[in-house]
């Protein structure tokens, strides 16, 4: 088998092995069931994958219970299992750890950059939201600079009609502001804010807004704004933008 631990995924633990059917390295996602949460997290993230199929998108080769048991279509019957285990293909590194190697060049920001859009525009697409974008979640080979969006453990269907409550887990630097006021209604656009928050990363080797509380991104949101915005507008202007924003992030 050859088990080399990867990370930590969404809903679970992820390591590569080497599938001895084809000779070929996978990774392969445990998520360990220990109560309903879990099993419905679960359930969410397998119905997900299993109707996504895109270039930009990590394939998933199929889903096993323990002991290797391939799970039906009947993805209910996960309550009775203690894990389930997600075969997918296996991708050499993930934009995180190239970003930690240097300031990366603009041709290469803008070749991730257009398949990073263009695997959103089909998860969109398919009316899934993907709900944590962001560079340590966008897997990458380095041979032919292939870019593929991967763990969907936060993800959701979206339905006009239904909003579900967001739960926060994603890393905060890549949550839209959408999501502080206004955790019950959102849309599509949290995971473009997240892909343009990755695009400026891209380009300029930094973190665009990092803070570790809730409260830190309307401030530095404003200190963008004052730093970059204001200074090209009229007093009047300023005044108004400065009291939204400041009813904004006491909201």
């Amino acid at each position: 088998m050859d088990l080399k631990p990867l990370g930590y995924g969404g809903n679970g633990l992820v390591f590569s092995a080497v599938d001895s059917d084809c000779d070929k390295r996978v990774a392969v996602k445990k998520i360990v069931l220990t109560d309903p949460q879990s099993v419905k997290h679960a359930l969410r993230e397998i119905k997900i994958i299993r109707r996504l199929d895109h270039d930009n998108i990590v394939k998933v080769f199929e889903t096993l219970g323990p002991s290797g048991r391939q799970l039906t279509e009947d993805v209910s019957s996960l309550t009775e299992l203690n894990s389930v285990y997600i075969v997918q293909e296996y991708m050499e590194t993930d934009l995180c750890k190239l970003l930690e190697q240097g300031l990366m060049s603009e041709e290469h920001a803008r070749l991730f950059m257009y398949q990073l859009l263009r695997g959103l525009k089909y998860i969109h697409s398919a009316n899934v939201l993907h709900r944590d974008l962001k560079p340590a979640n966008l897997f990458i080979n380095t041979e032919d600079l292939v870019l593929k969006i991967g763990d969907f453990g936060l993800a959701a269907l979206w339905i006009r009609t239904i909003l579900t409550r967001y739960d926060g887990l994603v890393t905060k630097w890549y949550r839209s502001p959408r999501l502080l006021l206004s955790p019950n209604n959102y849309t599509k656009a949290i995971d473009m804010w997240a892909a343009g928050c990755i695009f400026a990363e891209m380009l300029t080797g930094k973190t665009l807004f990092a803070g570790q509380l809730n409260i830190c991104l309307p401030i530095i949101l404003l200190k963008q704004i004052t730093d970059h915005v204001l200074p090209k507008m009229q007093v009047l202007q300023r005044f108004c933008l400065c009291a939204f924003l400041f009813k904004c992030s006491a909201a």
